[in-house]
């Protein structure tokens, strides 16, 4: 299990934070990714694997006015 967002996600078929996006349907471009503590940077997503117990923050990027 992982917690994204303070909330409890199924960790199953997920390898790696791009897939974790994914499955969420955010844009890796208008996202920011914070990992157990640490900032991703975008070109890490896909080589970042997802343990069980692993702590994420996504902040997504809105525009308006």
């Amino acid at each position: 299990m992982l917690q994204v967002n303070g909330q409890p996600v199924d960790l199953r078929g997920l390898g790696t934070v791009a897939d974790l996006l994914e499955r969420q349907g955010w844009k890796a471009e208008r996202v920011a990714v914070e990992h157990n503590g640490a900032i991703l940077r975008r070109e890490d997503f896909s080589a970042t694997p997802l343990c069980d117990g692993d702590k994420l923050e996504v902040v997504r990027f809105v525009g308006g006015g």
